[in-house]
């Protein structure tokens, strides 16, 4: 329970709660505490208060209370409300709990003192056009006509603070001791009075009419003193209508008037006791969780203080290592020992240093968690159904915020309890003034990240990171990939990075994957081995990042078009570099007997003019009658034959012979059109608006043409 204690404190006072009220920000702030930090300004209105009046935006709109103005500056202080600016000068204090609290900036009016009205026993109506900042999240709001009584009271936590003061008073004292009185024994719940046992045996005997009296234990007596029965909840608009549904939309319980010609009208609405016991539900499933989460952080405690001690007795044998070497060496070693003794106590000292620090911190955190646990679990006790749905979405969040911060990584200890140095002895005399710590390991291998490797068409992407208490210097790293066959393995890329995409991989292959540190002290051992699959077939679509702007696409990228009449280039998103790969790409529309291209280019090939312009396309144009094969805008090879709606024109690219031919309606259009190609090569077309066009990727080779032999024995580019 005394975890608990900081939960049911004033930010303000720093004493415990007394008539709580709960801010539009879901904290909260004794009553009168609220009336001492209110801040009056003037009646007039500014802009910056009228805007806030009139739009209702605020950071508290998801609340919409009723008929309150809400206007929202820096988390640092007031800012501006009403035209009223805070005077930079004003000093901010600190409640006991620590919290800044900003008093008002002038002193208030009389009838704003914090005083009791005669003979009345309440407190003074609020001042017009006061404001109000939350003590803990420093939001500011403007309170309207009916001040603070605006904010509904926090009767859970008026509860909870009451049990929790009970549970911690002191012993209760006997009421009819007249020197020094004893600790009383029994409460007789008719005469409302404490006694010990001889004072009972003397003024209250068991016999006459105190024999029907009845006597309970003293702490019984003390509740059933304090405990009046539980108020019927009212709505803070309507106060002579008792709560009865609760509006899914402001999150809050409401009156019947409320949903007849409030606000509320409009608004889903459920059955109070219905959301009363489903909020329940959701608080105690979180807490389950955060229970678990405090749970593994007690174990996780146990494996911290356990540390410190395989650290001290780590550094203590390490030290005896390094007084043993040392004391063998001439008396030049002495002159570097305190030195390296100096080092090692550095590294002890710092080792010990930061788990003890993970231990404070670990430790604050669950005593923090501890506290809201134990206070949620109080605030489910209670049986007020509008006053839980108060507080109780408020308590969900708080609850899924702490589970958050136990989550992954955070029971992760930040310092290995090895000392990775080795001392090297075999320096000749000569040099024994640089005699120095040096790393003799080697790097760790490895991990495989498996949630991030995965494969994309013929490209493939791996990730890998160090074990997680490794503290051994890492220079680089070193990837390898086998041929897709089974064959032996290559690597593919050296450097600092831990991720790496290698394209140009054969399509349906299966590759074998692994990884290794270096550093100077040498190579480390592979990772464990990937198996990484290709996709079956040389499946691409046309793409739209690098398409020129007049393109037009649509059936999942498949289908093309243009809304110019000049031509305009668009290329596939999947590019080639090794084996034999075939498309087509249907006519849909051709009018007018434009002449589109059809071929291969690199991935900087110009956009906007006709494909085979400049030297980086190699493309066949044809119009309805014949064709052309052309690169660097040299037209070769002119052949009849041309195309129309529903033809088809065929692209065959073969990296093993390194040519490229066309098919027009499966039949091969002319000779082989271009040779001697290597490197990356994407699918690509140009096109006007008379022309549209589906593509249809993947397909097999055509039974007339043979591929070269070396086409299955490509290798990674």
């Amino acid at each position: 329970m005394d975890e608990m204690e900081e939960e049911l404190k004033c930010p303000v006072c720093g004493s415990f709660f007394r008539e709580p009220i709960i801010l539009p920000c879901s904290h909260n702030i004794c009553l009168a505490c609220a009336r001492n930090i209110l801040v009056q300004t003037p009646d007039a209105e500014s802009p910056q208060s009228s805007r806030a009046s009139g739009s209702g935006v605020s950071d508290y709109d998801y609340l919409d209370l009723d008929k309150m103005s809400l206007y929202s500056e820096a988390d640092s202080g007031y800012g501006s409300y009403g035209g009223f600016v805070s005077a930079p000068t004003t000093p901010c204090q600190k409640s006991p709990n620590g919290v800044r609290v900003f008093p008002p900036s002038v002193p208030p009016p009389p009838q704003a003192q914090h005083h009791l009205l005669p003979h009345t026993g309440v407190l003074p109506p609020v001042p017009r056009n006061s404001c109000l900042t939350c003590p803990q999240c420093h939001r500011s709001l403007t309170l309207d006509d009916r001040g603070l009584r605006g904010f509904p009271k926090n009767r859970v936590l008026e509860g909870v603070v009451d049990r929790y003061q009970q549970s911690k008073a002191a012993a209760l004292k006997c009421q009819l001791c007249e020197k020094s009185p004893r600790e009383a024994t029994v409460m007789c719940e008719q005469c409302d009075v404490f006694y010990c046992d001889p004072c009972r045996l003397r003024c209250h005997p068991p016999r006459g009419p105190l024999a029907k009296h009845r006597l309970v234990p003293p702490a019984q007596g003390r509740i059933s003193r304090r405990t009046s029965p539980r108020k019927i909840s009212t709505c803070t608009e309507h106060e002579l209508e008792n709560l009865s549904m609760y509006c899914v939309q402001c999150k809050t319980p409401v009156c019947y008037q409320c949903l007849e010609d409030g606000k509320h009208s409009t608004h889903e609405v459920k059955a109070l006791g219905a959301m009363w016991k489903l909020h329940k539900g959701q608080l105690s499933q979180a807490l389950n969780v955060l229970s678990d989460r405090a749970t593994e952080a007690k174990e996780f405690l146990v494996q911290l203080r356990n540390m410190v001690q395989h650290i001290q007795e780590n550094g203590v044998e390490f030290e005896a290592c390094l007084v043993a070497q040392c004391d063998a060496l001439i008396e030049a070693l002495n002159r570097r020992k305190a030195q390296l003794l100096s080092r090692v106590t550095k590294e002890h000292e710092h080792k010990l240093s930061v788990v003890r620090d993970q231990i404070s911190h670990c430790t604050v955190k669950l005593r923090q968690t501890t506290g809201l646990m134990e206070y949620c679990l109080e605030v489910i006790k209670e049986n007020d159904p509008s006053g839980f749905l108060q507080i109780s979405d408020a308590l969900i969040r708080r609850v899924h915020m702490t589970e958050n911060q136990w989550g992954k990584g955070s029971l992760t200890p930040r310092m290995s309890s090895d000392f990775d140095l080795t001392l090297d002895s075999g320096p000749l005399l000569q040099t024994i003034h640089q005699l120095d710590f040096v790393q003799m390991k080697v790097p760790a291998a490895p991990i495989l990240q498996l949630e991030e490797c995965c494969t994309q068409t013929n490209s493939a992407t791996l990730s890998w990171k160090q074990p997680p208490l490794s503290t051994i210097a890492v220079d680089g790293y070193i990837l390898e990939l086998d041929d897709g066959t089974g064959g032996q393995f290559r690597e593919v890329y050296v450097g600092t990075e831990m991720i790496c995409t290698v394209d140009g991989l054969h399509f349906n292959s299966t590759y074998k994957s692994r990884v290794k540190a270096f550093n100077s002290s040498g190579v480390g051992q592979y990772s464990k081995t990937l198996v990484m699959q290709t996709s079956e077939i040389a499946w691409f679509t046309f793409d739209t990042a690098s398409a020129h702007p007049d393109i037009i696409l649509s059936n999942d990228n498949l289908t093309v078009t243009c809304n110019s009449y000049d031509d305009r280039v668009v290329m596939g998103n999947t590019g080639f570099s090794r084996g034999v790969h075939y498309w087509e790409m249907t006519i849909d529309r051709y009018d007018n007997h434009p002449d589109p291209a059809f071929g291969v280019a690199r991935a900087d090939v110009m956009k906007d003019v006709m494909l085979g312009k400049d030297d980086k396309a190699w493309a066949m144009y044809v119009d309805n009658n014949r064709s052309w094969f052309m690169h660097n805008n040299s037209h070769t090879n002119r052949t009849d034959g041309g195309i129309g709606k529903g033809a088809t024109v065929g692209v065959l690219l073969d990296f093993s012979r390194g040519i490229l031919l066309f098919l027009i309606n499966d039949e091969q259009q002319g000779p082989v059109a271009f040779n001697t190609l290597e490197g990356m090569y994407y699918p690509a077309i140009s096109l006007n608006r008379n022309v549209q066009v589906t593509l249809h990727s993947g397909l097999p080779i055509p039974d007339f043409y043979t591929p070269g032999e070396s086409e299955a024995a490509g290798s990674v580019c």
